[in-house]
């Protein structure tokens, strides 16, 4: 039976969004979930995640087709188009087959429960159709379905053109006053030089480098995952040790560079299971005051 709860402007319950459920996959609990007012079946957060991808679908849909030909799963095209014989990715087919899917799908139904006129069957038209009652769609009993599937296709074809691996690390709720979103880490495995970058579901301009992250996750609310997210350790008197394989990450630096400070500026370092951790403060000075002195 689903929780419900009542307030003053309504019923309240949880999100069905798949930010919401992410969040609660990953805290193993439906306490992680955001409410939602009835008689929408999404929170603020995912609604407004909602909105935001179906904006980019039709960006992300041309994308893909550039990455036709790109690298990736290959079949020889044997039939159609300009240049037969020549190979296309075919994962770059496929998902702007399913993105066209999705749309099309979720636009007929919009247009069977609303006899709304049908849209154009093109990516720009279908998702402007879908924007247009992205309110209606969020209090429909499919809203979790909706929120899923489109989640699902932009990541697909976000893979499709951006294939370096990135490793994504949930951080916690929002610091920001009054956000109710959470926080998500991506680091690029395949781009060391880039430093991590931590965004806001429910807030794209709440969004933070790497470097920023350990005075960031002093503010994240009680019982987040920031400090096991960021590779950090810590000691007596809340004094915290960072590994050297995440410095060169959140800084977005070489880890030959890590070393080279850790020794030029005699950082202080304790070894636990093999690994080498360093002085948070030592490593906050000395890097800090090296990023000054590049942007000065």
């Amino acid at each position: 039976m689903q929780e419900v709860n009542e307030s003053a402007a309504g019923p309240v319950v949880p999100c069905r969004g798949a930010g919401c459920r992410a969040r609660e996959a990953a805290g193993r609990g439906k306490q992680h979930r955001r409410p939602a007012q009835a008689p929408a079946l999404l929170c603020a957060a995912c609604r407004a995640r909602l909105g935001l991808e179906l904006m980019r679908l039709p960006d992300l849909y041309e994308e893909c087709a550039l990455a036709l030909g790109a690298s990736g799963p290959r079949r020889e095209k044997v039939s159609g188009g300009p240049l037969p014989g020549m190979p296309f990715n075919a994962t770059a087919a496929d998902v702007r087959a399913a993105l066209m899917g999705v749309l099309g799908a979720w636009s007929a139904l919009v247009v069977q429960e609303r006899g709304a006129a049908a849209p154009r069957r093109d990516a720009a038209a279908l998702s402007r159709f879908l924007l247009q009652h992205v309110g209606w769609l969020a209090a429909h009993p499919a809203a979790g379905e909706l929120s899923e599937e489109i989640a699902r296709v932009v990541r697909r074809a976000r893979r499709v053109i951006d294939p370096d691996a990135a490793r994504q690390v949930a951080v916690g709720g929002c610091v920001e006053p009054g956000c109710t979103g959470s926080l998500t880490a991506t680091v690029r495995a395949q781009a060391p030089h880039e430093p991590a970058e931590i965004t806001c579901d429910a807030d794209p301009a709440h969004h933070w480098l790497g470097h920023q992250w350990l005075q960031l996750s002093r503010r994240v609310r009680p019982g987040t995952a920031a400090r096991a997210a960021a590779g950090t350790r810590t000691g007596a008197a809340g004094t915290r040790w960072i590994g050297a394989p995440d410095i060169a990450r959140l800084w977005g630096i070489a880890p030959g560079s890590v070393y080279r400070h850790a020794s030029q500026a005699q950082w202080r370092r304790q070894t636990r299971a093999g690994r080498t951790y360093y002085h948070e403060a030592d490593v906050q000075r000395t890097l800090a005051a090296r990023q000054g002195a590049a942007s000065g």
